[in-house]
């Protein structure tokens, strides 16, 4: 086992279920040896750091710790389940006992965490439409639409100028409203099978298969093992829906259901 009493920086990678201090191997950022600190049933996966971290010298490096950093969480999930992560970037002064202190003083909050997240995972769902199959749609389940789209159609381009932007204008508020309520169908459908969920803000990136359409609502949810399997079955049924693509990934460390790093900045 490490010993860094004589060091007074480490760079912290999550919260573990475990009562035993191991070694993980050179699985940290810049191949750092991690390994863990123990409170009674629980510990803390850290590696040595400088006192002050030099930045990261460019984009691409900045990428690569990132990725590093995602892998550790990977492969401590991988032999430990379920853990609380922290997101890239935590760093604590001090030693072995500092942590060992924070650990004792935070006992209850993280066991009672553990014990929530207990075999789940995160998962994100994106759920896209085809802009030109909706539009279609809503023109077939409009007889107003269908009527003004008729009317429009007698007439000469100069003519019809007017009435064109009215269509474009209640075409785009029947899709707005046709979405408003698909996306709250699919969330029901989606909440049923998961602990929680929440609306994904950040912006990922979308693989190519997707470019060309639109977002319906993408989520971050909590799923327990179990329930993996249907709502898996859920989001297939959504995907065979005309004009529909789903993408489901996962399993990941669940980020969106803690913030660690809240409580590490007022240790």
């Amino acid at each position: 086992m490490n010993e860094t009493e004589q060091e007074n920086c480490l760079y912290v990678y999550a919260i573990l279920n475990t009562a035993t201090e191991q070694n993980l191997g050179t699985i940290g950022i810049n191949d750092n040896p991690v390994y863990t600190i123990i409170y009674k049933d629980i510990a803390a996966a850290v590696h040595f750091s400088e006192k002050k971290p030099e930045p990261a010298k460019d984009e691409q490096q900045a990428k690569e710790w990132v990725f590093t950093h995602n892998y550790a969480i990977d492969k401590m999930t991988e032999k430990f389940g379920t853990l609380l992560p922290f997101s890239f970037g935590c760093v604590a002064l001090g030693n072995d006992e500092t942590i060992r202190s924070w650990l004792q003083k935070n006992y209850e909050p993280f066991k009672t965490e553990l014990e929530k997240l207990n075999d789940t995972a995160e998962y994100l769902v994106q759920i896209f439409y085809d802009p030109k199959i909706l539009a279609e749609k809503v023109l077939k389940d409009s007889h107003e639409l269908q009527a003004l789209n008729a009317k429009i159609q007698g007439m000469s381009k100069g003519k019809g100028y007017i009435l064109q932007k009215q269509f474009d204008i209640r075409r785009d508020q029947a899709i707005t409203k046709e979405l408003s309520k698909l996306g709250a169908e699919f969330g029901r459908a989606i909440h049923e099978n998961v602990k929680e969920m929440v609306p994904e803000e950040k912006k990922s990136n979308v693989p190519e298969k997707f470019k060309g359409k639109k977002s319906v609502i993408t989520l971050s949810c909590l799923v327990s093992n179990e329930n993996v399997e249907n709502l898996g079955n859920v989001l297939e049924q959504i995907n065979e829906r005309e004009g529909f693509a789903v993408r489901f990934t996962g399993p990941w460390a669940p980020y969106s259901f803690i913030d660690l790093k809240k409580d590490f900045e007022h240790t």
